[in-house]
């Protein structure tokens, strides 16, 4: 709270125009908040606001003396240097960071390694607003109005700026010797119209990327598991369970579609004509890159009704 306090008390004296302490601040992180940005998903505009709060346009005595610039608490998992300071209660625990970059980084994986944030990387990048709410709700800070301290900061200073990066498109990768790659599998689905359609295939430099519906996968080799594809990928095993629709890590047969982006809400087409009994939703999710919990969804007048062929599933919104 009571940095909260030197925020309203910096932002009483700042200049209407001119370089002030929180211009300062965007000028020397943005750098930093876009690079992280970049490797996490976590919109720099977010990161620049919640800095600004947190810390005071970095003046606050836990930015000051600790290098902690978003007010992250040791929790039981921090084995780090601690600073206490009274915040909501009296000399409550703060985590300590060798240097500035270090508590930016920290603040972007915590973002990603939490459960109640992940709803968040389903987000467009550029929604601002979509991330201040979500922070809010979810719990990240106890102040009612931190979702629109967050907002009004970012459209001050226009911090959707530095956003731009999140969403353009990298130049693809130059395509090794043709000789050197194997045929890249193509996959036909018959669709309720009868027609049939290939799906698109890039290739990296490492292993070839294809997509389906819009979300990018791989296939799965000899040898894989969910947290060896994620690892590849520079993701959390957590978030390629969930991108896949699953609670806990299980094998990999080589050929296995694996998401490495979160699928769709709705598919290509309306619906799809079940092949044989006892298929699945999940089974369907992974084939049409639809998200599982939208599939119950459109299909809750079914029950829980075993599958049988010839049945109907919608694959969009009714």
């Amino acid at each position: 709270m009571r940095r909260f306090l030197l925020l309203l008390s910096l932002l009483a004296v700042l200049p209407a125009a001119g370089q002030n302490p929180f211009s300062e601040y965007i000028e020397k992180y943005a750098e930093l908040a876009v690079s992280e940005m970049q490797r996490t998903g976590v919109p720099a505009s977010i990161t620049l606001a919640q800095g600004l709060v947190e810390s005071a346009a970095g003046e606050s005595p836990l930015a000051v003396h600790a290098n902690n610039h978003f007010g992250l608490k040791c929790h039981s998992d921090w084995k780090g240097m601690k600073f206490y300071k009274d915040d909501d209660e009296v000399q409550e625990c703060f985590r300590v960071y060798d240097s500035v970059e270090d508590s930016f980084r920290a603040h972007s994986d915590y973002l990603r390694e939490r459960e109640r944030y992940q709803s968040l990387f389903d987000l467009d990048p550029t929604d601002y607003k979509g991330w201040a709410r979500g922070l809010r709700k979810a719990g990240y800070a106890t102040d009612p109005r931190y979702a629109d301290k967050l907002i009004k900061l970012i459209e001050d200073y226009d911090l959707t700026r530095f956003d731009i990066p999140a969403v353009k498109e990298e130049p693809a990768p130059p395509v090794p010797p043709v000789e050197t790659q194997p045929e890249p599998p193509v996959l036909k689905l018959r669709t309720p119209s009868d027609t049939l359609y290939s799906e698109r295939v890039s290739l990296s430099l490492s292993r070839p990327v294809y997509e389906r519906n819009g979300v990018p996968y791989v296939y799965a080799i000899e040898g894989d598991s969910y947290a060896s594809i994620a690892e590849s990928r520079g993701l959390f095993l957590r978030e390629i369970l969930r991108f896949n629709d699953l609670k806990q890590e299980e094998p990999l047969e080589p050929g296995d579609v694996v998401y490495i982006a979160r699928k769709q809400k709705n598919g290509e087409y309306g619906s799809y004509e079940v092949r044989r009994d006892g298929e699945t939703l999940w089974e369907i999710s992974q084939f049409f890159a639809v998200q599982l919990s939208k599939l119950r969804q459109y299909n809750a007048f079914r029950g829980g009704a075993p599958l049988e062929e010839g049945d109907t599933i919608l694959l969009r919104k009714p």
